[in-house]
């Protein structure tokens, strides 16, 4: 622990110039005296670091001095790339290998450039989550399968009831939701706060190299958006209806009701339920007619009328 806050101290001071006892206090999550003691070891051991007095004075390095512990390693290369999604690092628990993979690349950077990544950070933010949600702890789940997924190494769910042997693949956020995506026979999604024991098992696995991670998410997205449009409504639309549909229809739905469309305006709209068709039609307004089923057409003809009372003066 102390030889990595040891090291964090070198590639801080490289990548910033020259930091105070306080600011290196905090940067680190450690008291000052700490701080003192870290920088007094690093002079025993030949660190060429130096106390700058002043009001404006701290800790600096010699000039000209480079550390040689600027290289990544694995772990911390490919923490890198997720640093951009500092809630899931926290929830998958690398949090600490990617502030080290920061650092080292901070101290990489030449002296012009360090400032890099602080100004994309106060430009670009990506907050992952979706609205209305409430901060929920990580699934206690996710950091084992975390694990398993950096090192490829198959593992044991507990998942609804039922115990499964798969290979961990990837991991996905959307929208707040964490979603494991393993090999079990075939390729299968597993919501993680639904798993219920997790067991690291020793044998790792290999990969199959043709896997796309991102494809396969966006295929199983799709399906499943398809798979909740359970009935199909005939509409008869307005010019100004056929340029309002892309708005109006489920994303899922819109390929196939622009196939449908006809010459007369007449569209085959697939939906989740009579309800949302309701709601669906009645954006429309006075630009789509409901020629099926009878059930939602009378349900928009109802509305209808009690639309028109509304605005008929004395009803």
């Amino acid at each position: 622990m102390r030889a990595s806050r040891l090291m964090s101290v070198i590639l801080l001071l490289q990548g910033r110039g020259g930091m105070t006892a306080a600011e290196l206090a905090e940067e680190l999550e450690v008291s000052e005296r700490t701080v003192h003691r870290d920088v007094l070891a690093l002079a025993e051991a030949g660190v060429p670091v130096y106390a700058d007095r002043g009001r404006r004075g701290g800790y600096r390095l010699l000039e000209g001095y480079r550390t040689r512990l600027t290289g990544l390693d694995r772990a911390e290369a490919e923490a890198l790339f997720l640093s951009g999604v500092p809630g899931a690092l926290r929830e998958m628990g690398l949090q600490d290998v990617a502030a080290t993979a920061r650092l080292k690349a901070a101290a990489a950077l030449s002296p012009g450039l360090r400032d890099a990544p602080s100004t994309a950070a106060q430009r670009f933010h990506l907050d992952a989550p979706g609205w209305f949600a409430g901060e929920e702890p990580p699934p206690a789940a996710l950091a084992p399968l975390a694990r398993a997924v950096w090192s490829d190494r198959v593992v044991g769910l507990a998942y609804k009831g039922r115990q499964r042997t798969v290979r961990p693949y990837g991991l996905v956020l959307k929208a707040g939701v964490w979603y494991l995506v393993a090999h079990a026979g075939d390729f299968l999604t597993f919501r993680v706060d639904r798993v219920e024991a997790v067991v690291a098992r020793q044998e790792g696995f290999s990969r199959d190299p043709g896997f796309d991670l991102a494809a396969y998410w966006r295929r199983q997205s799709a399906r499943f958006a398809r798979s909740l449009l359970r009935a199909t409504v005939t509409l008869r639309l307005s010019p100004s209806g056929v340029r309002m549909l892309r708005h109006i229809a489920d994303p899922a739905a819109l390929e196939d009701a622009l196939a449908s469309l006809g010459e007369d305006g007449t569209v085959e709209l697939a939906v989740e339920s009579m309800v949302v068709a309701y709601t669906q039609v009645l954006r429309f307004g006075p630009e789509a007619e409901v020629l099926a089923p009878p059930e939602l057409r009378e349900m928009v003809r109802e509305a209808v009328l009690r639309t028109a009372r509304l605005y008929t003066p004395g009803a």
